[in-house]
This record gives structure tokens, C-alpha cells and sequence, in this order.
């Protein structure tokens, strides 16, 4: 079947509120100063690990893991308090499923909170893929392929949406093509630069993009 695989955070949902608020209660904990959303915003996208490692002060890094420690708990149990889907996001969504088809995510934010977020808003959702123990994070296709596998699809006939340079990288090395939306966490310029080559300005726009594609 044909199959849209999604980037979460910045593409179907705007998280990035929850994540500031997240990680700043880290960094309350650890005595480090706070961030703001533009300096979360940068770091967002290749995983806890490095999101963590981006805003610790440069001389604590050290404190990596115990910092981690205190956001990820933390995060799962806050990741809905103030996330929600983009305008028409939800709507687009709809359509796809409506028309046969199969639609799932693939982030690279911790496996329970995607599954948690997925349930929430996306329940028609075939599969939530998440950072898993032993499974290569994004820009590594690796999660591709086994979110395919858990969803009953193929690579030949996927393609994956995203709105970070991270998203672009991992479909190219999926050999799948990519969606790039222009209303997330980066902009049109980076993507360009990340070597995209199809866009979406709106969610509506995003369903006539996939159509053509697949």
C-alpha cells in the first residue's frame, strides 16, 4: 500500500512549547540557566541525547547524563499539556487515510511519548515509531525501514514528510522521496540547503504534493 511515513515535532504537531517547558525544568534541577524557545528550537531534532547536549552549559557537559535523566521522565509525562496539531494538519490527515492510505510516524523523541502523542491525535495512525534501544536514530534510515515493516508497507511506494534538514538526510538515505513542510521548527533556506526538493507551504498542499509523488 501506498504509505506516508511523518515527522512529529514541528511537522503534524507544534511541541515545542512542551519541550522548552521540558527541558527548562532540567535545567532548573540541575542549577543550570534557563533556555529559550529559539535556542530549543536549534537543537531540536536529532534526538534527547542531542537536544540535552545542546543546551547543558559547555563546561557541564559532564552532567549529560544525569540531566537526561531528569528531562525524560519529565517530558513523558508533559508532552500533551501544551502540544497541538498545526492548522489543517489534522484535516489532512483525514483525507490521506480516506483515500487509502497508510499513514505513521517516525521521530526521533522518545518512543513512549510518540506513541502517546500518536494515540492522542492520530489515532488512525498505523504505526509510532520512536527512539528505541539498539535502532539508529535519524538522519539513519533504519527506522524507516522497520516502521514500514510494522506497518505493512513498502519503500517503493513511501514517501516521509518532515520540516528539519534531519528528515531530508533520512529519506535520502532511505532512498524515498521527501516532503518538506515550511511551517515548522526550521526554514525554507535550511531545507533548501539540506537539499530538498518538494514543499509544502500548507497542509492541503502537502495531500496534492503526495498524490503526484506516489
Amino acid at each position: 500500500m501506498k504509505t506516508v511515513l511523518f515527522d512529529l515535532d514541528g511537522t503534524l504537531l507544534d511541541t515545542l512549547q512542551d519541550i522548552t517547558d521540558s527541558v527548562n525544568y532540567a535545567m532548573r534541577e540541575m542549577g543550570f540557566p534557563e533556555k529559550t524557545r529559539e535556542e530549543v528550537r536549534a537543537n531540536v531534532g536529532r534526538g534527547v541525547q542531542r537536544l540535552i547536549a545542546g543546551v547543558i552549559p559547555p563546561d557541564r557537559k559532564d552532567a549529560l547524563e544525569e540531566t537526561l535523566s531528569v528531562f525524560r521522565p519529565y517530558y513523558v509525562s508533559h508532552s500533551q499539556v501544551k502540544s497541538a496539531p498545526y492548522p489543517g494538519v489534522p484535516e489532512a490527515v483525514e483525507r490521506l487515510l480516506k483515500d487509502g492510505y497508510l499513514c505513521g510516524v517516525l521521530s526521533n523523541k522518545p518512543d513512549r511519548a510518540v506513541k502517546d502523542l500518536a494515540k492522542h491525535f492520530f489515532p488512525g495512525f498505523a504505526v509510532a515509531f520512536g527512539e528505541r534501544e539498539g535502532v539508529a536514530k535519524k538522519p539513519a534510515p533504519d527506522g524507516v525501514f522497520l516502521s514500514l515493516k510494522e506497518a505493512g508497507g513498502a519503500v517503493d511506494r513511501c514517501v516521509y514528510v518532515g520540516d528539519s534538514e534531519v528528515d531530508v538526510e533520512t529519506a535520502r538515505r532511505a532512498g524515498i522521496p521527501c516532503v518538506a513542510v515550511t511551517w515548522g521548527f526550521r526554514d525554507k533556506e535550511v531545507l533548501e540547503k539540506a537539499g530538498a526538493t518538494h514543499f509544502a507551504e500548507t497542509p492541503e498542499e502537502l495531500c496534492q504534493i503526495i498524490q503526484k509523488i506516489l
